[in-house]
């Protein structure tokens, strides 16, 4: 327990912290598309019942590890013995499905500018993996924290005021030769990314409870979609709504081009409407390029182990330079 108590007891010294229910959260007052995103995570993790079914769970670590193309011993390999930053932690979700019961040889601190992490430490007690949590943006973790081997970001940084900035900080607490593992949205189709953003600003000014209500027809269409299993031919690509040619299911047509309406047989109503929740709620929602994301990390001395360009994002495993 040395490192995490200590922690603690240097955090208990700092006047920028306050604690409440034994966990340290940092006094500084946020941006308001930044609060609004820390209150929509707030309260979409603790909806753990949309989100914690063996199904749920499944997909998404599937999902996870597949971006990266790692398998369980690479990941063992990766965190072993290290001090681990899980930045933006949520509820603990992202990290405990890829690394599991590996987290408890780590040194773990979880932060998260939500109050997710009071989630995130009932989560990991309910496992039996040690580990603090801290309240904070990203870029409040105070210096005398030191630095990390391994900083997992995982969908995090697109929700932050500036996503380059934040690389740029986190770079910062990576120890010579640690390992930064993040991703961040990609930039979509131009139908999806008009309507995605018209989606968002009309739910802009409800109350989490009322966007929740408003998603549901939506998923509710995803999922008459999805229950087609239909497929059709493009002949040709629609280059004007960049579209490829080829065979497409329905839905996915739908998902990938014109809007996000999430689909999964094996999911319930509640599970697909938390993954639309997650993409519409919070205001700060950024999407990126790939040669943008280059530019992050050649600009803070980081070098590309594995670079990952997908329809959904992009998906990295960097080292910082020695």
């Amino acid at each position: 327990m040395g490192d995490r108590s200590r922690i603690i007891d240097i955090l208990s010294r700092n006047p920028e912290f306050a604690f409440r229910n034994g966990i340290p959260r940092h006094k500084s007052l946020l941006s308001q598309t930044q609060q609004q995103t820390a209150d929509s995570f707030g309260y979409k993790w603790a909806r753990r019942d949309t989100y914690e079914s063996d199904a749920a769970m499944a997909m998404q670590r599937e999902w996870i590890l597949g971006r990266y193309g790692l398998t369980d011993g690479e990941l063992e390999d990766l965190i072993d013995g290290r001090r681990f930053l899980d930045a933006g932690c949520g509820s603990g979700q992202s990290a405990l499905l890829a690394f599991g019961s590996n987290l408890k040889d780590c040194e773990y601190l979880g932060v998260d500018i939500s109050e997710s992490v009071d989630v995130a430490a009932q989560r990991f007690h309910e496992r039996g993996i040690p580990g603090d949590f801290i309240q904070a943006s990203l870029l409040d973790l105070p210096p005398e924290l030191g630095q990390f081997d391994f900083i997992f970001c995982e969908g995090v940084l697109h929700h932050t005021d500036s996503p380059e900035l934040s690389v740029a900080h986190l770079a910062k607490r990576l120890g010579p030769g640690g390992i930064f593992m993040f991703y961040v949205y990609g930039k979509k189709a131009p139908a999806r990314e008009f309507v995605d953003d018209y989606v968002r600003s009309q739910i802009a000014e409800m109350t989490n409870d009322e966007a929740w209500r408003t998603l549901e027809p939506l998923t509710e269409l995803g999922m008459a979609l999805g229950n087609l299993h239909a497929e059709i031919e493009l002949s040709r690509p629609i280059t004007v709504l960049g579209i490829p040619a080829g065979r497409i299911d329905v839905q996915r047509l739908f998902y990938w081009y014109f809007c996000k309406a999430f689909y999964r047989e094996d999911w319930s109503l509640d599970e697909m409407n938390h993954v639309n929740f997650d993409w519409y709620r919070p205001a700060n929602c950024h999407r990126q390029t790939p040669a943008e994301v280059q530019g992050w990390l050649d600009g803070n001395g980081l070098e590309v182990l594995r670079f990952n360009v997908a329809l959904e994002g992009i998906s990295v495993i960097a080292r910082r330079r020695s």
